[in-house]
């Protein structure tokens, strides 16, 4: 009950947040949100037993987004410059395609199920065999390096692609001169 009433806490935490990102105008604030929601999340895969899912959750979007985020700000304004529109249509497919989504759920065993399929053949297959067919004793590592590796490797790519175009971004504004609070000097 007490594990229930946890992932419900942070539930209810994230869906503050993201309000709360939604609501800013001020770029800073909702930088520091944005971090405040990683580390949420974070919390929320940890409850769930995803120890390693979370360390990167904390790490990559807790801390090396927040910082890239910042050095973004340093070289921009802290205020967002458009203006705020609602589109009825757009609106209407959103909560179309989350009815969509929520629907699909249906058909999900639920968390933790015995006849749920990766506990039927897949987690035996792994535990047993995975060092035999790959050779590396850690099955973790196996299981990231080998069987799923073009999707270690797209996860890769996409962090480091978003990593250039960042410094990409920085490297553009190399000659104007501003201050963490976006002032001119």
């Amino acid at each position: 009950m007490n594990v229930t009433l946890i992932d419900v806490v942070i539930l209810c935490l994230l869906v503050i947040t993201t309000i709360a990102i939604n609501q800013q105008r001020n770029l800073f604030a909702t930088t520091m949100l944005t971090g405040i929601y990683s580390l949420l999340c974070a919390s929320l895969f940890v409850c769930l037993d995803a120890v390693d899912v979370a360390f990167t959750e904390a790490a990559v979007g807790a801390g090396i987004a927040t910082i890239l985020f910042l050095g973004t700000l340093a070289l921009t304004s802290f205020e967002e410059k458009t203006a705020v529109k609602v589109s009825l249509p757009g609106l209407f497919i959103v909560i179309v395609t989350g009815g969509l989504l929520i629907y699909g759920l249906n058909d999900i065993p639920f968390f933790g199920s015995p006849d749920n399929p990766v506990q039927t053949y897949l987690a035996s297959k792994y535990i047993n065999e995975s060092a035999n067919e790959i050779g590396i004793p850690n099955l973790v590592t196996s299981v990231l390096a080998s069987y799923r590796g073009y999707d270690t490797l797209g996860e890769t790519t996409v962090i480091f692609t978003a990593g250039i175009g960042v410094l990409m971004l920085l490297g553009r504004a190399k000659g104007k001169n501003r201050s963490l609070l976006g002032d001119e000097r």
